[in-house]
């Protein structure tokens, strides 16, 4: 194997996207949409987005024999990723996430198959990538591990946190944080862990424990902060059509910018044009930019 500039751990999911919904989904109701799309989700989304921003991206997935498995697949191939680190099991491996998609929220619906334990540590040891995408973060010695794993090995941590009900006062959490090079949650995800509301002052205080934070705010565009330096980039003006996995195609956006060196304030725009723009069709990488027409946004 040979070095890349970024290793993305996590799985696929397919997401069904409802979109045009009279209202959320209750008990009781019969609804229809106006609309029923079937895409590629998950690491999927960052990896496409890397991938057409002029990334050398590797995923490591695990894909089972069902028809998810086989679409997602397909997918990649269309798309032209690399697949060589997909593992594929004589089994379902069927990740599925029904998406009811508003302009101003989302909400989901998922399953997951019970999943294969493959630690990434030999494929970080092969590959040594400048960063590691998704690493596990929760509080546990395990987690902490592996990024331990990573940074010996040459590479840094990028990851956001996914949906969290817990605080950085849970006991090992904010050890954890100071192992992450960037950490990037959104908005609620910031509030959750630190109990402000104040997406400035969230990013304040996660900032107190890891070197580099991000908080992605929607329509708010998205703050920064580096010790005691803060950024604030607007969003982009776009008609939305799906917010699932703009985080995504934001994290994609800065990451691209951040490994060719460019300032924070130009990865934040990077971010921003990058999640904004994937929100104008269904499915986070469904209208992700390449690199040239990145620029011609700009």
């Amino acid at each position: 194997m040979s070095e890349c500039d970024v290793l993305i751990l996590g799985d696929y999911f397919c997401d069904v996207i409802f979109t045009g919904l009279p209202e959320p989904p209750r008990l009781g109701t019969d609804l229809y949409s106006h609309s029923l799309d079937l895409v590629p989700g998950g690491a999927y989304i960052m990896t496409t987005a890397l991938h057409r921003l002029g990334v050398d991206v590797r995923w490591m997935a695990r894909l089972g024999n069902d028809l998810f498995s086989q679409f997602v697949f397909n997918e990649t191939q269309r798309e032209g990723l690399d697949t060589s680190l997909f593992q594929t099991f004589e089994r379902p491996l069927r990740i599925v996430s029904v998406s009811f998609s508003f302009v101003h929220d989302r909400g989901f619906i998922s399953y997951i198959d019970p999943m294969p334990d493959i630690p990434p540590q030999p494929i970080i040891a092969a590959l040594r990538p400048r960063w590691v995408v998704n690493a596990p973060f929760d509080s546990s010695p395990e987690c902490r591990q592996v990024m331990e794993f990573i940074h010996q090995h040459g590479g840094r941590v990028f990851t956001d946190c996914q949906y969290v009900t817990t605080t950085i006062r849970e006991p090992g959490l904010t050890e954890t944080l100071r192992m992450v090079d960037i950490f990037a949650p959104n908005q609620s995800e910031a509030s959750q862990l630190t109990g402000e509301t104040d997406p400035r002052i969230a990013a304040a205080r996660l900032g107190e424990y890891c070197p580099l934070v991000i908080v992605k705010c929607g329509p708010q565009g998205a703050f920064a902060q580096t010790g005691m330096q803060s950024w604030h980039s607007p969003a982009i003006q776009v008609e939305v059509v799906d917010t699932t996995g703009a985080g995504d195609s934001f994290n994609a956006g800065f990451l691209a910018a951040h490994l060719h060196s460019e300032p924070i304030d130009t990865c934040l725009r990077y971010g921003n044009i990058c999640g904004g723009l994937s929100t104008t069709r269904c499915g986070g990488a469904s209208a992700v930019p390449t690199l040239e027409e990145l620029h011609r946004y700009l």
